[in-house]
């Protein structure tokens, strides 16, 4: 039988990079696909067999795909700002006005990064203060 404190003190050593790569070694292995990370932390680690309870903190985190474009503050330049915001939603000019007068509201909604990225960069280059969530 294995040395059980031995194989903790060693899992314990590992990099985040480490765990993950033995995290696929051993789903390809067992022929297995983990759980998501709450159901690996609570299952004992007896019933993990040991070693595969350590690694599962390495499980990956899924990347943010879906960004929310927040003026938090217009800054000096309102005028300049609403027309910004028009260009970036297509609302109208009534609707762009109290979207930007009632900071903080959210610009743009689940758009991807390069869209969040573009309608910062337009809308802090007007003076606009920008929340990427």
């Amino acid at each position: 039988m294995a040395d059980l404190q031995k194989l903790v003190d060693e899992l314990s050593a590992l990099t985040v990079v480490e765990a993950a790569e033995l995290k696929k070694l051993l789903e390809d292995a067992w022929g297995v696909e983990a759980a998501a990370p709450m159901a690996m932390g609570a299952m004992p680690m007896m019933a993990m067999g040991g070693g595969a309870a350590a690694a599962a903190p390495a499980e990956e985190v899924e990347e943010q795909t879906e960004f929310n474009v927040v003026l938090k503050d217009v800054g000096p330049k309102k005028i300049e700002v609403i027309k910004v915001v028009r260009s970036l939603t297509n609302l109208g000019l009534k609707e762009a006005k109290d979207l930007v007068e009632g900071a903080p509201n959210n610009v743009l909604e689940a758009v991807s990064k390069e869209v969040a990225t573009d309608a910062k960069s337009k809308l802090e280059a007007v003076g606009a203060v920008i929340d990427v969530k």
